[in-house]
């Protein structure tokens, strides 16, 4: 748990406190710290102490252990109460059962002690079951691996609601040539949360991109409206939530106390707000280097500048599989690019160029392709030298971005091993080099689905009074729209369905009436194209029987007898989801 001292002087006013956000300010860039539990022997508090004396943290630190009179040469109070002058922060390093996070009567009731402390102090409290911060301008490490702390400052802000696999991710993604800005763990929220580190960020001038990992959204409309600030401020939020199937969400729950939510609700919210979401934490890696890249499209349109032709082949298999945009070149496009090719290999996107002789031709290449209008960004299928090479002069590397405003990554078409000099060759060419065919694509789209979005910050609806909208109203309701329904009629039974039909005229459909039943195509409850009286009766009986059948307990108040249509079938429905709010559900189909 980490928080700020009651009688330490805070920025934020009772106003704000009770706002939308809490600040995270004297979490994130405290100009002193106090470590309470402070020890030689115990060793998250020893390793963040030597963090933060190894790696210039500028600020006060105080040692607070009532066993300890010193640790590591430097005094120990016995408590807050006994410093000579308030701290802006404290690092507080104890067992999870002294907060609540067991199931025993005990630790509960710490838990909910904990819970209205931090509702009725002015303290902010960070975690519990969290793993700290690293904060790298202010060298504020409150987060025990070393490791880390030894990274230059850089663009990105990392928000962890894990404690641990945030170091893994950050150790990869910094192995690849990422550099951060904030990096934070936020574990079970009682008070600081997603939203309000995300709002902090946002705010960091330094900070020009936000990776997320999501197990739950606690205060959804605070995160949406600091979502939508980051839109509308242009840096792209990249994300990665768990909770896609029933044992995900229980996980999640059960360590960190999140309710993970509807998983399609999330993604339609990703949607309005311009998150880039991601299914791997490997995608997450490849894409935040494509953004490193400073470069968005203006379209969707991908060429690919390759060397193989079996390359190709995967190229159009995975685009298609990624709804991912690859128009051919133009004539005049094809007519440069041929003197530059191996004779007897056609040009056109995805391109096989055979082997370029140099570095020069291959960039050249690259630009040509990226001067066609049909094209939008440019992928260059390169590996990177390998352990003790080099390029040698990759100036016309560097020349082509001075040539072209467009997007341009490169890319290898499996993982590679990378180590110090691969990243020497990434900064000498100026734009970033991506593993893997299809996590390429899916990076590359990521900077269209917020390029799209960007600058375009969703307007949140006032809301809106209740609605006195039944099944009763719904038909003149939806006619002062201009929306017709087919003839329908309810009724109670097969007989009066017969009955039914005939006014409306044949061939007409049959469905179930059971509040009980939602999906009345998957019950068996639906008939279509009925065209005499014998088969709406005998479709009645076996409507009845199927319902029957698939929900025993299900009330059947009826049917639904509906005029037949032609035309394209569709779907419209809507609900209020209990963490993102209303939503349209347009689709195809629909009984």
């Amino acid at each position: 748990m980490q928080g700020q001292e009651r009688n330490a002087p805070v920025t934020e006013t009772p106003t704000a406190t009770a706002s939308l956000f809490r600040s995270a300010v004297s979490t994130l860039t405290a100009k002193s710290l106090a470590i309470i539990g402070a020890s030689e022997r115990a060793r998250w508090p020893s390793e963040i102490f030597k963090n933060l004396r190894e790696f210039g943290y500028p600020g006060r630190i105080v040692l607070v252990n009532p066993r300890q009179k010193e640790v590591y040469g430097q005094r120990c109070f016995p408590s807050l109460r006994d410093l000579p002058e308030p701290v802006e922060h404290a690092l507080v390093i104890i067992y999870a059962s002294m907060l609540g996070d067991g199931n025993e009567p005990e630790s509960k009731a710490r838990g909910a002690w904990l819970k209205n402390f931090t509702a009725t102090s002015r303290l902010r409290v960070a975690g519990p079951n969290c793993m700290g911060a690293y904060s790298y301008r202010e060298r504020l490490f409150g987060y025990p691996n070393a490791d880390l702390c030894r990274l230059a400052p850089g663009p990105v802000a990392c928000i962890f609601q894990s404690g641990g696999l945030i170091q893994f991710w950050m150790k990869a993604a910094a192995e690849r040539g990422l550099r951060y800005s904030y990096c934070i763990t936020s574990g079970n929220e009682p008070d600081l949360g997603l939203a309000d580190y995300l709002n902090f960020v946002i705010d960091d001038p330094h900070t020009r991109q936000v990776v997320l990992f999501v197990e739950g959204i606690r205060r959804p409309q605070a995160f949406m409206h600091a979502a939508g600030r980051a839109l509308a401020m242009g840096k792209p939020i990249l994300a990665i939530k768990t909770g896609v199937t029933a044992q995900s969400r229980a996980a999640s729950q059960s360590h960190t106390g999140a309710i993970a939510g509807d998983y399609a609700a999330y993604l339609a919210m990703c949607e309005r707000y311009g998150i880039v979401n991601h299914r791997s934490l490997d995608d997450l890696v490849e894409t935040a280097l494509a953004f490193e890249g400073g470069r968005l499209p203006k379209g969707p349109r991908i060429a690919f500048v390759t060397t193989s032709g079996a390359t190709v082949d995967l190229l159009y298999d995975y685009a298609a599989a990624e709804g991912a945009a690859m128009p051919d070149f133009t004539d005049e496009t094809k007519a440069a690019l041929l003197p530059m090719m191996q004779e007897g290999i056609a040009p056109k996107n995805p391109l096989d160029v055979g082997i370029p002789s140099t570095l020069e031709v291959a960039a050249k290449i690259c630009e040509t392709a990226a001067r066609d209008p049909n094209i939008d960004m440019v992928a260059w299928a390169s590996p990177m030298p390998r352990k003790g090479e080099t390029w040698g002069d990759v100036a016309p590397l560097r020349q082509l971005l001075t040539r072209t405003d467009k997007p341009v990554v490169g890319f290898g078409r499996v993982i590679q091993q990378l180590g110090d000099d691969h990243l020497a060759a990434q900064e000498a060419t100026g734009f970033p080099f991506l593993q893997g065919i299809e996590p390429t694509i899916r990076a590359l789209d990521g900077l269209w689905f917020h390029a799209a979005r960007r600058g375009r910050a969703p307007p949140t609806p006032p809301p809106a009074p209740a609605s006195d909208l039944s099944p009763a109203t719904l038909e003149a309701t939806l006619a002062r729209y201009g929306i017709a329904l087919p003839k329908s009629h309810a009724v109670a039974n097969a007989a009066e369905a017969v009955t039914a039909a005939e006014r409306i005229g044949f061939p007409v459909a049959l469905k179930i009436r059971s509040r009980d039943i939602l999906h009345k195509t998957e019950a068996g409850g639906v008939a279509l194209d009925l065209r005499d009286r014998a088969a709406v009766e005998a479709a009645a009986h076996a409507l009845a029987a199927a319902a029957r059948a698939a929900q025993p307990h299900a009330r059947i108040d009826g049917f639904l007898v509906q005029e037949m249509v032609a035309g394209v079938e569709t779907i419209i429905g809507a609900r209020s989801d209990p963490l993102y709010g209303p939503m349209l559900l347009i689709g195809a189909g629909g009984a």
